[in-house]
């Protein structure tokens, strides 16, 4: 599995609207149902947001979504701190993710 964590800030205007675009993501992937994808993403109260993704080593699929590329499109011009994404080793977890 590979586990990967993105963070950055948006803008106070842009914060609604990226929200919007996540929730696309995840009704598509609700639809589509992609084996070996697991996604959280989360909002803090200072409009930065925190997503977590682990996936099946050569999966590509959420990369291939209609609404991922949506919400890609633009996203630095949202932002006021950019992405930053790095991988991440879980140390521990109890009842919020699934069970390895």
């Amino acid at each position: 599995m590979k586990r990967t964590l993105i963070r950055y800030k948006t803008k106070p205007e842009s914060a609604d609207r990226n929200a919007e675009l996540i929730a696309g993501v995840f009704e598509e992937l609700k639809a589509a149902k992609p084996a070996g994808v697991r996604y959280l993403s989360l909002r803090l109260d200072d409009d930065s947001f925190v997503h977590f993704v682990e996936t099946e080593a050569d999966s590509d699929a959420i990369p291939k979504l209609a609404a991922f590329q949506a919400f890609q499109s633009g996203i630095r011009e949202r932002c006021v701190e950019p992405p930053l994404a790095r991988g991440v080793t879980i140390v521990g977890n109890y009842r919020m993710l699934g069970e390895p």
